[in-house]
């Protein structure tokens, strides 16, 4: 078995495809649980037992990558969320401020 497919190949696939799982399936076990269904078929299909503990080595790292992946999701949705908590009260405050003034907020001809 080549070591470069073992040691470069198969885990940049495993990133790669952790971080697309985690976007559909939206949770960690599952895409950790698919790629140990997936490599265990493998395993014991094309490659002997000792493949086994590649096996578990690549569903660690795809479980870790999906844990991080929710993890920056979470904070980039969080960062959304204040920029448009913080966009709203900017425009209510400037409907406030329009509609004291007398006028609708959308002209602002003076008479």
């Amino acid at each position: 078995m080549n070591i470069l497919l073992l040691a470069f190949a198969l885990p940049v696939a495993v990133v790669i495809l952790s971080i697309v799982l985690q976007k559909i399936l939206r949770s960690p076990i599952l895409v950790s649980a698919t790629f140990f269904a997936i490599f265990l078929i493998v395993t014991y299909a094309v490659f002997d037992s000792s493949f086994l503990i590649f096996t578990i080595l690549y569903t660690i790292l795809s479980y870790v990558t999906a844990i991080l992946v929710r993890l920056v999701c979470n904070i980039i949705s969080r960062l959304n969320m204040n920029r448009i908590i913080n966009t709203n009260e900017l425009v209510n405050t400037n409907t406030n401020n329009a509609l004291n003034n007398g006028n609708c907020g959308r002209c602002n001809r003076r008479y």
